[in-house]
């Protein structure tokens, strides 16, 4: 059912006409929140272990939540960007499964949103810097996201509206359909929704497969073909990324996050949030508040 889809809200964080230089430079950022690109001129790039991506005019990008990403200028680059947040009732994504960097061509439809979300939300830009280590603290992501409630209700929904627009674009590009299968299999789709509802228990392969009727082997098997991530590893990668999300947006101590993103101890808590990120649960808070 494709209303699944319409669980999905996009809320705006920052937007504005930028242009940049060499100083745009930044290695390793994962954001708890989407980045949109329009390039009006110029060129950079962005890129990752998997893959490069120059920054060309007439070009739309869009860097998912939680898509660890390097950003380069050479000389000059002027964009407009947005960025924003996915808010669901279950907390799971539309990209869950293409964490990476997209491309398609901008149309004028596309380029008459990207200025209109910035004819809605003037004075949206990041004053301080555009450095990520800088206006990434939670504190400043929630002020923010409070600006919000500062616009008028209309303005508000057609925002919102105007984001889950320009994302659909995204969804229809062929990077995005081929990196998933044609349809993916009923037993399957309820597993990650089993999942996402429930990463603060405890959920094994084995009662994933009951929940399937099916047997362990066959429904690991099946869930990778539709996704491909074994489903130990799916679990795992989305408690780490529900535990960023709690890191950046609360001031939870570091038990009652594991607990709520189902980790079973504090030490197994930290030792699957190092080997994910590559950083301790500690570093990844003190970078972020």
């Amino acid at each position: 059912m494709n209303t699944r889809f319409l669980r999905s809200t996009f809320v705006l964080l920052n937007t504005d006409e930028v242009s940049l230089n060499k100083s745009w430079n930044y290695q390793h950022v994962t954001s708890s929140f989407y980045r949109l690109y329009y390039i009006e001129d110029g060129q950079g790039m962005l890129f990752n272990a998997d893959r490069q991506v120059v920054l060309e005019k007439g070009y739309l990008y869009l860097v998912p939540s939680f898509t660890t990403c390097n950003y380069t200028c050479d000389r000059f680059l002027k964009q407009y960007y947005v960025t924003f947040t996915e808010e669901t009732p279950d907390g799971a994504s539309l990209f869950a499964a293409n964490r990476k960097i997209f491309q398609i061509p901008a149309g004028e439809a596309e380029v008459a949103a990207v200025r209109r979300v910035l004819c809605l939300n003037p004075a949206r830009g990041l004053l301080l810097s555009y450095n990520p280590a800088v206006y990434e603290k939670a504190p400043i992501l929630k002020s923010y996201r409070e600006a919000n409630n500062t616009l008028r209700e209309c303005d508000f929904l057609e925002t919102c509206g105007i984001l889950l627009q320009l994302v659909s674009r995204f969804m229809a590009a062929a990077d995005f359909r081929e990196s998933l299968p044609a349809a993916i299999h009923g037993k399957v789709a309820d597993a990650i929704h089993f999942i996402q509802t429930h990463l603060h228990t405890s959920i094994t392969v084995a009662l994933l497969a009951r929940r399937a009727h099916q047997s362990a082997d066959y429904f690991s098997r099946l869930f990778y073909e539709n996704t491909g991530e074994r489903p130990l590893r799916y679990i795992q990668n989305r408690r780490v990324e529900r535990a960023q999300l709690l890191l950046t947006t609360t001031d939870l101590p570091f038990q009652d996050i594991a607990l709520q993103c189902g980790f079973e101890s504090l030490p197994y808590f930290a030792r699957v949030f190092k080997q994910h990120t590559g950083v301790t649960a500690g570093e990844y808070k003190k970078a972020v508040v």
